[in-house]
């Protein structure tokens, strides 16, 4: 019997290698699985030995590298994220789980809190905030990034390639516009303002190659001279600044430049572009276009003004004109006054003599000015005291100019009222009378004070409380005296249709129409 059964078991083991070999392979391993495996493997789902081993378990990593040869290659070379994360004898199981599905993320990389450094390549400079696709291309492996300036900025390069793909030699990462290119190596040290221009204000090529040395071949049209002085500009002027020259024009031409003659350019003077033409040496010679009097004060400038400034003019109004210039009319050209040759007339002393166009009062205020302005402005530091008038000036109303009130310089017959003034600035539209000062003052609008108890007898509460002046008082106080009680005002909001009378607050309350019950 026993014999039996143990021939029954060595069939049923025959009959079952039977069907494997019929149903083959893939089903015996289905049924051994743990589980599915991810999407990336699922083509050797029914190749076990791709990735185990039973008889060297260890083998497991081995066989993982064998496919994955890149990354074999960075832990042999120590490179790349593998290469410098994962320490020696560590097996990729540890990091890598399979069978958990197809779904399942077995490379587990979180973008937000990967440290770029661990890859070989750390994220500096302007690098640190750019987004990850801006360097790694969508449907391309993170590890195929370019990892050099030229391989990501190739169509930034200005200079097409013709410098080399060695961008850090000048460049950084902070910035392209910023670079650390010592000028000095070449055969051009920049120096003074040549330092200060930008690379492409001589170097009309990219390639930064053939660019001339010669003054001239790039200031041609900066030469005032027209190459009438030849192209060697450097006899005269320097790298700092084109109009310090060298030129000894007191030696050479027997005419010093002084003060302001020392500052304008050749041609100022030299207009022909021909040095060697004579040219008056005297003031009025070279600036009778220039001179602002037309003559009037004659042909002897010297007598007032220097070779440093036209306009510091050494005349003593004072003593040689007696009348002392202060304020404004120290500032004031002199034709303003001297309107005709100062042989024709004797100009008058007083301020009406000669402001009497610019009197806005029209002669209404008399003709002593001094007595409200002074000489430094019209406008500044005027001494008429307003608060001896009938409207003082308080709050607001002292840092407004005159002309917020006074539609007319005669300063007269001004209205005092605030709706005179203020009718544009009502936003009650006159619906709650003239009289603004009951519940404005002159610190400002929104500075204002108004009980409604106490001066109307109506306390607004509830919903009042919250509702706009204009909403109850759509006519002046003067025109129509408001109601008091419920009915008045709410008639058309009775539902009821007066059916419970005119009180109201028996039921409802001063908050809201809802939620009515009987209180009293």
């Amino acid at each position: 019997m026993r014999s039996l059964r143990l021939f029954a078991q060595l069939m049923l083991a025959i009959w079952c290698v039977a069907c494997a070999s019929v149903a083959g392979a893939t089903a015996i391993e289905k049924i051994l699985m743990p589980g599915e495996v991810s999407k990336a493997h699922a083509k050797y789902e029914t190749e076990c030995v791709k990735c185990h081993d039973r008889s060297h378990r260890e083998r497991q990593s081995t066989l993982c590298l064998d496919c994955h040869k890149d990354i074999a290659s960075d832990l042999r070379t120590k490179r790349g994220f593998h290469g410098n994360s994962v320490k020696a004898g560590t097996e990729c199981i540890a990091c890598h789980n399979e069978h958990k599905g197809r779904a399942a993320d077995i490379v587990r990389f979180d973008r937000e809190s990967f440290e770029h450094a661990v890859s070989g390549y750390k994220l500096e400079g302007r690098h640190q905030t750019v987004a990850c696709a801006s360097c790694h291309v969508t449907g391309k492996k993170f590890r195929e990034a370019a990892t050099t300036c030229f391989g990501c900025h190739e169509k930034q390069d200005v200079h097409q390639g013709k410098l080399g793909k060695d961008c850090a030699q000048c460049h950084n990462q902070v910035s392209f516009k910023k670079t650390d290119f010592d000028h000095s190596k070449t055969h051009f040290p920049l120096k003074d303002a040549h330092a200060r221009a930008g690379c492409s204000d001589c170097h009309r090529d990219p390639s930064y190659k053939n660019t001339p040395m010669e003054c001239v071949a790039c200031h041609a049209r900066d030469d005032s001279h027209k190459g009438g002085r030849g192209p060697q500009c450097g006899s005269c002027h320097n790298t700092d600044k084109w109009k310090t020259a060298f030129y000894d024009h007191e030696k050479i031409a027997h005419f010093a430049l002084n003060g302001a003659h020392a500052k304008v350019a050749c041609d100022a003077c030299h207009r022909s572009g021909d040095t060697k033409a004579k040219i008056p040496d005297q003031c009025a010679g070279c600036h009778a276009a220039n001179d602002r009097h037309g003559g009037r004060f004659g042909d002897d400038c010297k007598q007032c003004h220097s070779e440093e400034k036209w306009k510091d003019a050494r005349y003593d109004h004072e003593k040689q004109g007696h009348w002392a210039l202060k304020g404004k009319h120290a500032k004031v050209d002199c034709q303003a006054c001297h309107t005709t040759p100062i042989t024709s007339g004797k100009l008058p002393t007083d301020c009406a003599g000669c402001h009497k166009a610019d009197d806005v009062h029209h002669g209404s205020m008399g003709t002593q000015c001094g007595s409200c302005h002074v000489e430094s402005g019209w406008r500044e530091k005027v001494r008429f005291d307003h608060d001896m008038t009938r409207f003082p000036l308080v709050g607001l109303h002292a840092s407004v100019g005159c002309e917020e009130c006074h539609a007319t310089r005669a300063y007269r017959n001004t209205a005092r009222d605030c709706i005179s003034c203020h009718k544009s600035d009502d936003v009650h539209k006159g619906n709650l009378g003239k009289a603004c000062a009951t519940c404005h003052n002159p610190n400002g609008w929104k500075f204002w004070q108004f009980d409604h108890g106490k001066a109307t007898h109506f306390a607004l509460e509830g919903a009042h409380a919250k509702i706009t002046c204009e909403t109850c008082h759509v006519k002046p106080p003067d025109e129509v005296k408001l109601p008091k009680d419920c009915g008045d005002c709410h008639a058309r909001d009775d539902v009821h249709h007066g059916g419970f009378g005119r009180d109201c607050a028996r039921c409802h309350t001063s908050i809201s129409w809802k939620g009515a019950g009987v209180r009293r």
